[in-house]
């Protein structure tokens, strides 16, 4: 069976679920999605399709990139506030998934519980795009490992270091730099490094594919000779009343001029965004000369578009 054959029908909930080849395909795809775009070309593989969104959480890039995305593919998408949807007023997700299923080509979601993303995929039977849980966001990392390998013209053998929280961005990046053959390294204070139990999944893959895994406190021993440096906020959406907290605990980690003399002087700098300058990341560092945070939100569209393809297309 094709990978493209593979791909169809199926659920994007984490990178875990594609194998090494599957991300190369969709890569290789969002490469000739964007191609396309820039050339003005009508490209319409999802004609007469129709992706539900739905939005437990506030968005910028993925409401945007996802409905600009499937409308530029020749389909319709549709904005499901949870607060607007049955869901909100305690309809179980199962049924929710059911009736879905029978209105539409495909579900994008981006919420807080990783468990409902997968009951949603469980229950229903058209594929269903994790926008964002608190534990992945495989979507942002297609798009970094686009960006990555337009900037650097390779993935494997780059290292990537991730500085800050071990949230969804943490986990994913992890997953997609071994998936991809890339070294990854990490570094928080203690009690904020990511969770065990997909560090352990991570390694396994990272043993198979002969890269290595890396998570320390040490902000200096995850920077030093990496290719890619990587940073989010430090309190993400619903950590917001540890605001403070978490800048005081936090403040060795800030991704600024000083602590980038560690890494490669080629290095690349991205960012998921939404950023909060000054905090997690100083001003010369993201809008600096190394910065490729806007080529990689632009990737957002392209990425989504090739992973939209790949799993809603007939």
């Amino acid at each position: 069976m094709s990978i493209e054959s593979q791909l169809k029908g199926r659920s994007c909930l984490t990178l875990f679920d594609y194998t090494t080849e599957e991300i190369r395909y969709i890569l290789d795809l969002a490469k000739v999605i964007k191609q396309k775009h820039k050339n003005k070309e009508v490209y319409h593989p999802l004609k007469g399709k129709v992706l539900g969104m739905i939005f437990e959480k506030s968005s910028t890039r993925t409401r945007v990139s996802f409905e600009t995305g499937i409308y530029q593919l020749g389909g319709t998408g549709l904005f499901l506030s949870s607060k607007d949807l049955q869901l909100g007023r305690g309809e179980p997700i199962s049924d929710t998934a059911q009736v879905l299923s029978g209105y539409l080509d495909g579900i994008m979601i981006r919420t807080f519980n990783q468990s409902d993303v997968e009951a949603l995929a469980h229950y229903g039977s058209i594929p269903v795009i994790n926008g964002l849980t608190d534990d992945y966001h495989p979507c942002q990392v297609l798009a970094d490992l686009q960006t990555i390998e337009e900037v650097k013209g390779k993935l494997e053998g780059l290292t990537l270091t991730y500085i800050g929280d071990g949230n969804n961005m943490a986990h994913s990046l992890m997953i997609g730099a071994v998936k991809m053959g890339m070294h990854f390294k990490t570094a928080a204070p203690a009690g904020y490094l990511p969770n065990e139990d997909i560090v352990e999944r991570a390694q396994v893959i990272a043993k198979e594919n002969g890269v290595t895994i890396t998570v320390t406190t040490n902000p200096k021993e995850a920077m030093a000779d990496t290719d890619i440096v990587y940073t989010d906020v430090w309190a993400s959406m619903g950590q917001e009343s540890e605001q403070k907290e978490r800048e005081a605990l936090f403040k060795d980690y800030q991704v600024n001029t000083e602590l980038v003399s560690y890494a490669k002087e080629d290095y690349l700098f991205l960012h998921c965004l939404p950023a909060h300058r000054g905090e997690e990341v100083t001003t010369e560092v993201i809008d600096g000369g190394h910065s490729a945070i806007f080529q990689e939100a632009e990737n957002r569209l392209h990425a989504q578009k090739a992973l939209m393809v790949a799993l809603m297309s007939d």
